[in-house]
């Protein structure tokens, strides 16, 4: 991990990346990782195309305030 703690291109290409259980049939969904301190995220169908890396904090924030509707 870099010391800004942003994962580096490798670091993204090594993670364990798991696809949402909402994904349809034909698996276009969005594909998530961690990745030390934060959460990568990337779409399904372009796995090697560009990937987002937000604060795993920031990432619990989010799926909590879809779970409750605040969002």
């Amino acid at each position: 991990m870099t010391g800004n703690s942003t994962p580096t291109t490798a670091e993204l290409a090594a993670a364990t990346w798991t696809t949402s259980s909402y994904s349809a049939a034909n698996n276009e969904c969005v594909e998530v990782a961690l990745a030390g301190r934060r959460v990568g995220l990337r779409d399904s169908t372009r796995p090697h195309a560009a990937t987002l890396a937000v604060p795993a904090g920031s990432f619990t924030a989010m799926v909590d305030a879809l779970r409750t509707g605040t969002l």
